[in-house]
């Protein structure tokens, strides 16, 4: 048994002494920037997760390494925002003291520790002025673009945060960092016009080489909706209501019309006699959040204000309604109510006794029927397909015309807190809103010691006179500071742009060094971060492309979303104490050990459930490989090098296709083998160390080194040199397609059908066959025959 916490911590001081994953960002001649998501130093460390995605991104920038390119990894710090700072008031403690220490302990204690090839040069912090001088350089930038403008709205608002949250950050009506009850607040907030974006948002998503999951996580977020815009003329004239629907065929099924209760002319619509009715309904709303709101479950209330609108293409009279289950931010905010053919309005309809015409065929049973079929009391449109009058809309009648909603909403970046950039605006008497000029950045946050949330609706540097009052850059008058801060989710829309030059003081990043790195080639990190991280810097790229200041309008060329962990087959939560440190498994397992079982406990796209059983299997493993280097040195069988040649193959394939578990378990298959020889040649035992290297680095840098290597493993080489083994392993698979050979694959021997689809995929010829058809049937029989049906 070999003694890894001997070993590892040698490693981890040679790691450090020679700076041996420094990378030389002018020089580099096969460039690859490999990044992880940076974290939030708050809490008491880095938990299991986080050190999951660390070490599966690594996994890859290591064997990016190993097949020779020059991989720059670097590493940083989220320190702005809500996070730290909800910390340091749950322990008494000022941001500004206890992230600093934060950082540290995340860096020397954790981070330096798990054998990462991070190039500590690159470190970028978002809370020291050097970084977030430029967050706010981008604030001004989109501010002169149109990009960024201050606007009232009805915003969601954290009770227990005291601040306002951008939509992304409401999940299931709760806030995402607290998880206390969202409510909502209209309030006057600083917004960023991602909505501008939102159809090259969507449409770029087809080109990326992302995970599928993180692109439809996506796509429903920006939920693009096309369909009409309908017009009401009201009773006794005024502006006519406008109903955005996706399904203008039902048009003659509207029996009555809703609208939001914050819709702008709600209040006009109710007459006199019910204002007071409307003002307790408003009332009884604003409690309410948006996923209770649009709850179809949820039993709908509402009330008639009074008003009547016609009916376009009938000239009905038709009762205007105020609902809550209608929002004034989706569509126009007024809905047309077709009870035979939505569930929400058949169920309103229902409680309140409003009629409900049927107007496409199905069985009576069948109502609330949703689909789409032929029109029935449809006036002179009846008998007609949906699909037909839905492509006619705009010749339809003049009240009708097609449009196109989105679900996203603009980015509201205002915070009403401490910890953050304050955002680089004054205001004027006389020169209205003022960008605060470049070279005056940056606007430093105060010292303070009165930083506490009030829950007023005003950040506590509105209490803070001398940072309040200030001079006009323009007209160098009297003038008023922007109080609120911006939402740390825009210190890390842009940081990966901060990574190649991370002490220039003249610009944000590089313009050389930007164009030879980036976009960035891989990035992996959490789903969970798909409609706030992810989108944010998407929307930040396009920005800074569009304002002349980047080359590229997709920041990331490749993203790999993984799973969750576990622990014991139930979820980790502070509630239900079972959280995992993985400091504790550094010292009885070790960190190769740790790193290792992370990556095979399950697919890494998916994620794994953790148990402490299977890291005793892993640590066993790593005894055997330990047993392996130290055998008698001797010609080795030519089963074996067969052996090395298909784990070669499959190492290669796992950590492309991010299969990790699938990678070392080749790597324990070929081990058993291994042992069974009296004799292991040297280059074997190199060869394993290098194939182990990207998941236990620290026992084959040993390896490596007990066997005469020099430097780091990593520059040694991927295995190669296997050819005539692999030919002993490998098998041609010739592939029938509707019957007729099309083609052939050459794969290992034993290849699963999925694994054998892939190379199909894969092959130039093979897959033009592929294209535009539907593959209705799949016979293979192993290492025979692949047989595709398709149509």
């Amino acid at each position: 048994m070999y003694d890894f916490l001997k070993v590892e911590e040698k490693w981890q001081r040679l790691y450090s002494e020679r700076r041996l994953f420094e990378v030389d960002l002018q020089n580099a001649q096969k460039p690859f920037y490999n990044l992880m998501m940076f974290p939030y130093p708050s809490a008491s460390g880095l938990h299991i997760g986080n050190m999951y995605s660390f070490i599966g991104s690594d996994v890859y920038g290591r064997f990016m390494r190993l097949k020779g390119h020059d991989v720059f990894e670097p590493i940083g710090f989220d320190a702005f925002g809500i996070h730290s700072e909800n910390y340091a008031l749950r322990v008494d403690r000022h941001p500004a003291e206890l992230t600093p220490e934060s950082i540290e302990y995340f860096r020397e204690m954790q981070l330096k520790r798990i054998g990462a090839i991070y190039d500590w040069r690159s470190e970028v912090i978002t809370s020291s002025p050097e970084y977030y001088k430029w967050t706010q350089w981008i604030f001004v930038k989109l501010f002169k673009a149109g990009l960024a403008n201050k606007k009232l709205s009805r915003v969601n608002w954290c009770p227990n945060c005291k601040t306002v949250l951008a939509d992304e950050q409401v999940i299931d009506g709760r806030c995402e960092r607290c998880d206390s009850q969202a409510t909502r607040k209209e309030t006057s907030q600083w917004f960023f016009e991602i909505t501008r974006y939102a159809e090259r948002l969507l449409k770029n998503l087809e080109k990326l080489d992302w995970t599928e999951t993180t692109k439809s996580i996506q796509r429903s977020w920006i939920g693009k909706s096309s369909g009409a815009v309908i017009r009401f003329p009201l009773e006794n004239g005024g502006p006519e209501l406008e109903a955005f629907t996706t399904r203008p065929d039902t048009v003659y099924g509207v029996t009555y019309l809703v609208v939001a209760p914050e819709f702008e002319h709600a209040p006009a619509l109710v007459i006199a006699e019910k204002k007071d009715e409307f003002k307790h309904f408003m009332q009884d709303v604003e409690k309410m959040d948006i996923a209770t709101r649009t709850s179809i479950k949820r039993e709908k209330r509402g009330m008639f204000t009074g008003s009547y609108a016609k009916h376009p293409l009938t000239g009905e009279k038709l009762q205007i309604w105020v609902a809550d289950y209608v929002l004034a931010e989706y569509g126009t905010g007024a809905v047309m109510a077709v009870p035979a053919h939505d569930e929400r309005d058949f169920d309103f309809a229902l409680k309140y006794e409003l009629p409900i015409k049927q107007v496409i065929a199905c069985e009576s049973a069948e109502l609330p029927f949703t689909g789409y079929g032929k029109m029935i009391n449809s006036g002179k449109h009846t008998e007609r397909r949906s699909e037909d009058f839905i492509a006619d809309v705009d010749k339809i009648h003049g009240s009708m015309s097609s449009s196109v909603t989105y679900h996203l909403h603009d980015w509201c970046v205002s915070r009403q807190r401490y910890w953050g950039p304050p955002i680089p605006i004054v205001y004027c008497d006389k020169c209205g809103t003022v960008p605060v000029p470049e070279e005056q950045l940056p606007v430093l946050l105060p010292e303070t010691d009165d930083y506490v949330p009030d829950g007023s609706g005003k950040s506590p540097l509105a209490r803070n006179e001398e940072f309040v009052h200030t001079e006009c850059p323009e007209c160098s008058g009297p003038a008023k500071r922007e109080t609120d801060v911006n939402d740390n989710f825009l210190d890390s829309a842009w940081y990966f742009l901060r990574y190649v030059s991370p002490d220039n003081e003249a610009s944000p990043f590089d313009d050389d060094l930007a164009k030879k790195w980036l976009p960035v080639d891989m990035y992996i990190g959490g789903n969970e971060h798909a409609n706030l991280h992810l989108m944010y810097a998407r929307f930040i790229t396009m920005a800074l492309h569009d304002t002349g200041y980047l080359h590229f309008e997709e920041p990331f060329k490749s993203f790999r979303g993984h799973g969750l962990i576990v622990n014991e087959g139930q979820k980790m939560s502070k509630s239900k104490d079972n959280m995992i440190n993985p400091i504790r498994y550094f010292e009885t397992h070790g960190v190769d050990c740790l790193r290792t079982y992370l990556m095979f406990m399950g697919s890494f796209l998916e994620g794994g459930d953790f148990r402490d059983s299977g890291m005793d299997a892993v640590k066993r493993f790593l005894n055997r490989v330990w047993e392996i280097a130290n055998h008698p040195e001797g010609e080795s069988s030519d089963s074996l090098k067969s052996k090395m040649a298909w784990a070669i193959d499959k190492v290669e394939y796992s950590v492309r296709n991010i299969k990790y578990n699938t990678g070392v378990a080749a790597l324990m298959e070929f081990v058993n083998e291994a042992l069974k020889e009296e004799n292991i040649e040297k280059k074997l035992v190199l060869d394993l160390a290098r194939l182990l290297s990207p998941f236990a680095p620290f026992i084959a840098e040993e390896i490596h080194a007990l066997k005469g290597g020099t430097v780091t493993i990593l520059d040694s080489g991927f295995p190669s040199g296997y050819e005539e083994y692999a030919k002993a392993v490998s098998v041609e698979i010739p592939v029938q397609i509707n019957g007729k050979i099309r083609g052939k694959v050459s794969a290992e021997r034993g290849i699963d059908q999925e694994r054998l689809m892939e190379l199909v995929s894969a092959d130039e010829k093979l897959s033009g066959y592929l294209k535009d058809v539907r593959i209705r049937k799949v016979v293979f029989v192993k290492d025979k025959i692949l047989n595709i049906v398709v149509s």
